[in-house]
């Protein structure tokens, strides 16, 4: 099936549903499916929720405001508390499915109140082969996925969002600052406020796909190789050393291995991901 025949079968989907409410964060797959759904329903049939609490990057939600905003689309702020959570701060396996299944909890009560029929969720085609334990939360909270549904993968939504004009087209991908934290570390607010300000200062100097990952007191940079040689040259690797330190880092490594989605993941045997997914 072509692009263009999964534009049309999503939109399809969409039709059936007639008044969604939708998991929106301002990243690439979930602007795509509330433009989608915007223009094949309305606006006004359209309701957008953000979770707004400690494990969400302050800028994605600004970018997620100003995004709705744009859309002329009502948008839903979820406070959230994730930090008062022991099960979430554990920083198990499943503190996706933890996380996930409070937000799709409080979005049905919204979507409830608010007269929606259902909730989406903007997975795509691609995630079905990662390890997502939030998806089990999507199950087992009747939570509908149109995008996989029509089958579009990463780089069909971002051609899509390419072809009208959405601002999120290239912008990389932004999990979680919880995500950076290796599982069993315990996930404080300090920790998330050290990850957030170290990412910024990156964003701040040029550098678009990275991840700061969280190793107590070692910072662990992942970021391309085609970015080593910018990266590790003065006066740069200087400024970087020094702000990390600043913001309590010890050590300040720069991964070998490259930038690399998921990459925590990779602590996990094949058993403990099917037990948790």
């Amino acid at each position: 099936m072509g692009i263009e025949e999964k534009y049309s079968q999503l939109q399809h989907i969409l039709r059936d549903l007639k008044r969604v409410t939708i998991a929106f964060s301002g990243g690439v797959d979930s602007t795509f499916l509330l433009r989608a759904a915007i223009d094949t329903l309305g606006a006004g049939q359209v309701l957008a929720c953000i979770s707004v609490g400690p494990f969400e990057p302050k800028h994605l939600i600004e970018q997620a405001r100003n995004l709705a905003a744009g859309f002329s689309v009502r948008l839903i702020e979820i406070a959230g508390d994730e930090c008062a959570d022991e099960a979430l701060t554990a920083n198990l396996p499943d503190r996706c499915f933890l996380c996930k299944s409070h937000l799709f909890e409080r979005m049905w009560e919204i979507a409830r109140e608010q007269g929606f029929e259902q909730v989406l969720c903007g997975s795509n085609a691609d995630d079905l082969s990662d390890f997502r334990p939030g998806h089990r939360a999507v199950e087992q909270f009747g939570v509908r996925c149109p995008l996989v549904e029509a089958g579009l993968s990463k780089p069909e939504i971002r051609e899509l969002s390419r072809r009208i004009g959405l601002p999120t087209a290239e912008q990389p991908a932004s999990p979680c600052l919880a995500s950076r934290i290796p599982y069993g570390m315990e996930i404080t607010p300090e920790r998330l406020e050290q990850i957030e300000q170290a990412e910024n200062f990156l964003r701040g100097l040029g550098f678009a796909e990275f991840r700061v990952r969280h190793h107590d007191t070692i910072a662990r940079i992942e970021a391309p190789t085609r970015e080593f040689a910018t990266m590790t040259a003065e006066p740069l690797r200087g400024r970087i050393v020094e702000r990390f330190k600043l913001l309590g880092f010890k050590y300040v490594c720069l991964d070998l291995q490259g930038f690399r989605s998921g990459a925590l993941n990779e602590t996990l045997s094949d058993e403990q991901k099917k037990s948790y997914s």
